[in-house]
């Protein structure tokens, strides 16, 4: 183990040493709508709905329990019951409905979104988690968004953070994170099924129809042997049809779309949980692990590669909780093969990728008050990777670790002050990391919150960042060399934002203004150029400022017991970069408008959307020729079910893209058309 190992192991294991739990009393002194006196959360690895204010806990924002009207960030929040009627299969139809989050679906598999920045073939700067765990993929810097559960039925919440988040997540957290929380064993009691028959329109203009077709099973089985033992089994398979291939040209470009062979997906997963609590109910271990297999076209730059069947994440984790201490260790062991299906080698063979990592991360948070005005948070964590990647021989593994502490001051009953930093050290970087937070809140009511922040993030360089060696075939007879660069900075961005949430009577309205600088951005790009114009060699560099600015509004009201509905609206300006060439950045959509109705009384219950999203710019793909712009497009998806009497069958019935638009999510991505799924859950 390296010294920076060692040094960050240590400082982590200190800290889990000295950490104290935070007392009943002080939870209830810090933990209500918007002063002292209110209940606490409830004691447990999950949020949990509270009386006041609004109705809903997140524990992203600050790696604690806190309302949602006191979180010091933008965050979005999905709840069970909005993912009941949801259509839609992959986290691009969960999450399409968040504003700021730009979502887009180029393959059957293949899934890619960010939160206030364009986003890419291989988005590399969100952070995804799966109850709390890491499902970035280090080597490439990446989320494999098929890695969460695509059975909503097993879903407590989903939090979405929108804006920087290293100050309490560290490196990659740059734009947003996005954290999955799965339900309970004992909130799954029983044996569940659920089978899911989809069709989708594969035939495009001018052609005969075609279709092709989506099935899904998944199978839970839940028990609580004792007041202190709970498990969860679960399993499951979801295959799919590939999507159909754009024809012709390339919009604004004249080049004819390459032909490949396109693939669907397949998605088989296991996962076990085990609960053990405490006799004294204040501490808590909870045990699980799993395997997700993936398989199907994944872009890049480089073009398509082809996921081997085989593919596969592999985890383990332990969580140990007492009060507000938390001590989590998870390893996440990747296995693949990618073949190229554009892309060749140096010697005009099918460029091959072949993944192997094992990432090892142990972490803590904890918190207590200080004197009757703090509320201090703190904890950190130590990660480490192993790598064997046939795209980058000459390394094989990396460390990287941090702390962080944030302190919530109670200036008074209306004004609050979030003030933190987080430290971080990468073995492949020269300097350490700062990512300090804060944030000013104003809450005129318990139920209302004005809120201005300065935010800084990072993203360091992935792997194949910094040690990427491979030959390309750029011209018959003419190959050029990519390196990777072990002089890259990390990605730093500079955040600032005003924003309000606030209860008006059955709405929840909310809106932020940011403003973000990032600097050192790292793009692959040709650093050797022949008085020809053939490229030399390829390598990843540091590039100078980019700005972004946008707006967010939203509004969710409830209409009635029975019907709830929401619109939110999201504004980008055009990434502001004057020393780069403007064809090496992607632009996002500048407007983005959602709205839908969800319905839900006695057996009965339904879901209707629409989202637009306006013209975009890609030129993340392969070289200039295939770079161009996708047509602005509309998306209308609705869904309706009916329960038994006993509600241990429920059937419904989900379409996606209703009106059959021809969508184009990204310009060198597939075609989504209409789709129609029936879908049977059965509890026994």
């Amino acid at each position: 183990m390296s010294k920076i190992s060692v040094r960050l192991l240590s400082v982590l294991l200190a800290g889990v040493a000295a950490a104290s739990t935070v007392q009943a009393q002080v939870d209830q002194r810090f933990q209500g709508p918007g002063q002292p006196g209110q209940p606490a959360a409830p004691e447990d690895d999950e949020p949990a709905p509270i009386a006041g204010g609004t109705d809903v806990i997140v524990v992203t924002a600050s790696r604690r329990e806190e309302q949602l009207i006191n979180a010091p960030a933008a965050v979005t929040v999905i709840t069970e019951e909005m993912l009941e009627g949801t259509p839609g299969h992959n986290a691009a139809d969960l999450l399409r409905a968040v504003p700021g989050l730009n979502v887009a679906q180029t393959a059957a598999r293949d899934v890619v979104l960010n939160p206030r920045e364009a986003t890419g073939s291989l988005s590399d700067s969100n952070l995804a988690l799966l109850d709390g765990r890491s499902i970035y993929q280090d080597f490439f810097g990446f989320v494999l968004w098929e890695l969460l559960p695509f059975n909503t039925n097993e879903i407590k919440q989903v939090e979405v953070i929108r804006g920087p988040a290293s100050a309490v997540w560290g490196a990659n957290a740059l734009t947003g994170v996005v954290n999955v929380i799965t339900k309970t064993p004992r909130e799954m009691l029983g044996t569940t099924v659920t089978f899911d028959i989809g069709q989708f329109e594969r035939s495009l203009a001018d052609e005969s129809f075609s279709s092709g077709s989506l099935l899904s099973v998944h199978a839970t089985h839940a028990e609580a042997p004792s007041d202190s033992l709970a498990f969860k089994f679960s399993a499951g398979i979801l295959t799919q049809e590939a999507l159909p291939r754009p024809t012709g040209a390339i919009p604004g470009t004249g080049t004819p779309y390459p032909f490949y062979t396109n693939r669907g997906t397949t998605q088989p997963r296991f996962d076990v949980r085990v609960d053990y609590d405490f006799p004294d109910r204040r501490q808590k271990l909870v045990f699980s692990g799993g395997v997700t297999g993936t398989d199907g076209i994944i872009h890049s730059g480089l073009g398509p590669f082809d996921v081997q069947p085989g593919t596969r994440l592999s985890h383990g984790k332990v969580n140990y909780q007492r009060g507000d201490l938390r001590v989590q260790f998870f390893v996440n062991a990747f296995n693949g093969d990618a073949p190229a299906l554009l892309q060749r080698d140096g010697n005009g063979d099918v460029l091959g990728f072949t993944v192997r990592n094992l990432a090892s991360d142990i972490e803590f948070s904890n918190g207590h008050i200080l004197g009757t005005q703090h509320l201090l948070s703190y904890g950190g964590n130590y990660r480490h990777n192993a790598f064997d990647l046939s795209l980058a021989p000459a390394g094989d593994n990396r460390d990287e670790g941090g702390f962080y502490v944030q302190d919530e001051i109670f200036l008074s009953d209306h004004f609050r002050w979030v003030v933190g930093t987080r430290v971080d050290q990468f073995d492949v970087l020269d300097k350490t990391v700062f990512s300090p937070r804060t944030t000013f809140m104003f809450k005129p009511q318990s139920d209302q919150t004005f809120r201005v922040s300065f935010n800084r993030a990072f993203r360091a360089p992935s792997f194949v960042n910094s040690f990427l060696e491979a030959d390309f075939l750029v011209a018959p007879g003419i190959s050029a060399p990519a390196v990777g660069n072990l002089d890259l900075n990390e990605e730093a961005l500079t955040a600032y934002e005003a924003g309000y949430i606030g209860v008006l009577g059955p709405a929840t309205v909310s809106g932020a203004v940011y403003f973000n600088h990032t600097d050192d951005t790292i793009l692959f790009t040709q650093s050797e150029t022949s008085p020809s114009g053939v490229p030399l060699q390829f390598t990843y560099l540091n590039f100078p400022r980019v700005t972004e600015k946008g707006i967010e509004l939203s509004v969710d009201w409830e209409i009635h017991d029975a019907v709830s509905t929401f619109v939110n609206y999201s504004w980008q300006g055009r990434p502001e970069a004057p020393s780069i060439d403007p064809g090496e950045l992607n632009v996002p959509p500048r407007h983005r408008f959602n709205a839908g109705m969800r319905f839900g009384r006695g057996r009965y219950f339904g879901d209707l959307s629409t989202s637009y999203v306006d013209a975009a710019f890609w030129q993340d793909v392969l070289t200039t020729p295939f770079h161009g712009s996708t047509d602005a497009y509309t998306l209308v998806n609705g869904g309706f079910g009916v329960r038994s009497t006993d509600e241990r069958l429920i059937v419904s019935v989900q379409s996606t893209n209703l009106f059959n638009a021809e969508v184009q999510q990204h310009v060198f991505g597939d075609l989504i058309k209409r789709s129609v799924t029936v879908e049977v859950h059965v509890r026994f």
